[in-house]
């Protein structure tokens, strides 16, 4: 496993399929790391499916309301169509590019719309540079990531089994 730096901005990630490692980028979205850490902190994403996994783009999850396993809300039809009881966030759009292993946030037509959803690229994105919100970046277990499984929607899904802020791991 990768050497963690800083573990006040470093997930670990643990998914069905295996440990992930991402390091967070507060000096390009402060304001969306602060949201991805609050609703780790909370257990918010422990047991959310990957409910939208495309091959050779992206896997999506994250949707705290509708897409958690073993909650009341927990609806597999509506996941993605869900939030946090949080506001949702502000555009964060920046250079940083979308590449294979970025974290970035999901979001409706409305730029200023992302909440608690999130993707991980399987590959290079460009046609997504300076149009979502990057607030990370896998610095470990893309191979795990590699074999979320495909849908959309995902049957059976994978899902995350527990996320944690590294420092309180």
């Amino acid at each position: 496993m990768a050497e963690i730096k800083d573990p006040e901005n470093t997930i670990i990630m643990e998914t069905t399929k295996g440990k992930v490692v991402i390091a967070l980028k507060p000096e390009v979205a402060p304001g969306h790391v602060a949201r991805i850490k609050e609703l780790t902190r909370e257990g918010a994403y422990d047991g959310v499916v990957f409910h939208r996994v495309i091959e050779d783009f992206m896997a999506q999850t994250g949707d705290v309301q509708y897409g958690k396993q073993g909650s009341a809300s927990f609806n597999p039809a509506r996941a993605g169509m869900g939030g946090s009881d949080k506001p949702d966030l502000k555009a964060e759009f920046s250079a940083t590019p979308h590449v294979r292993g970025t974290c970035s946030m999901a979001r409706s037509q409305n730029p200023n719309s992302a909440n608690s959803q999130f993707f991980i690229c399987f590959t290079d994105a460009p046609w997504l540079n300076k149009q979502y919100s990057v607030w990370g970046e896998v610095v470990d277990g893309m191979d795990v990531i590699d074999q979320i499984k495909r849908g959309e929607p995902v049957r059976d899904p994978d899902s995350i089994v527990s996320m944690k802020v590294a420092a309180d791991a």
